[in-house]
């Protein structure tokens, strides 16, 4: 049976950010993730967890300037120092905030390199910054994007992704339903297939990112598959709530399900 996650970047948006903690506190939510800790206070933030007895599952390594359509700096050879000096960050933010997981997002494909250049230089940034993170028992996961809401994503297609995942021993798969839908479909041939590399997994249903139930994504079949394939880690929810946050999981009791 799935145990669930609740993204604070999507979830309880109707409430400044750290109320957003205690919000997810009171649907019964004993884990929570967010992208980025980077800008927020994190001594204040590891109290709110505290306070609120949350968990931090996740989050990700910097990607650049975010705003101005940045999503990640992975794959750009001039920006390898930029990378590890993230990769820094993030180590010292995940032992304050005692988070085990944290996700990389590669970039979209820098001009004037050719793409085995690029490919090279995420493998040997993914190398150093696994090993860097495995010494303190964290996990780096590297995720899937797809092609038609981040155009030009370097990693946007699961072949890729097998391709990276065997260059790099011991990085896992950040499994975005949402995404591989959008890029692929195939959900459950596509958690057999990454199944032993799996280190998370995030839903949404297709095409509109809302919760399970809105859309075309059959999840009742999907979190079976799910239970089958053997992961045991949480499940994320990053979806746009169709309505008002607490309304949208009215789904989780109809499948079955609980909260946290």
């Amino acid at each position: 049976m799935p145990r669930f996650s609740a993204n604070l970047e999507f979830l309880f948006q109707e409430l400044p950010f750290l109320d957003r903690f205690a919000g997810a506190a009171a649907s019964g939510f004993s884990s929570v993730e967010y992208m980025f800790p980077y800008t927020q206070d994190v001594g204040l933030v590891a109290r709110t967890l505290q306070a609120n007895n949350l968990r931090l599952d996740l989050f990700n390594l910097p990607a650049g300037d975010f705003a101005a359509g940045e999503r990640g700096i992975a794959v750009d050879p001039s920006r390898v120092s930029e990378f590890d000096g993230g990769v820094d960050d993030a180590l010292r933010i995940a032992r304050e905030l005692r988070c085990s997981k944290v996700n990389c997002l590669v970039g979209r494909s820098v001009p004037g390199h050719d793409f085995e250049q690029q490919y090279n230089c995420l493998v040997d940034n993914l190398r150093r910054a696994h090993d860097r993170l495995a010494a303190d028992h964290l996990s780096l996961q590297v995720e899937l994007l797809n092609p038609i809401e981040t155009p030009g994503f370097f990693l946007d297609n699961l072949d890729l992704v097998e391709r990276v995942l065997g260059d790099v021993p011991g990085l896992r798969f950040q499994c975005d339903l949402y995404h591989v839908q959008r890029t692929r479909g195939e959900l459950i041939g596509t958690l057999r297939r990454f199944a032993p590399r799996i280190g998370h997994v995030q839903i949404a249903d297709a095409p509109e990112r809302h919760e399970p139930g809105t859309g075309e994504i059959n999840y009742r079949r999907v979190f079976q598959e799910i239970d089958a394939i053997g992961y045991s880690g949480r499940v994320g929810l990053e979806y746009k709530p169709s309505g008002a946050t607490t309304a949208s999981f009215e789904w989780i009791s109809e499948y079955g399900y609980d909260v946290g």
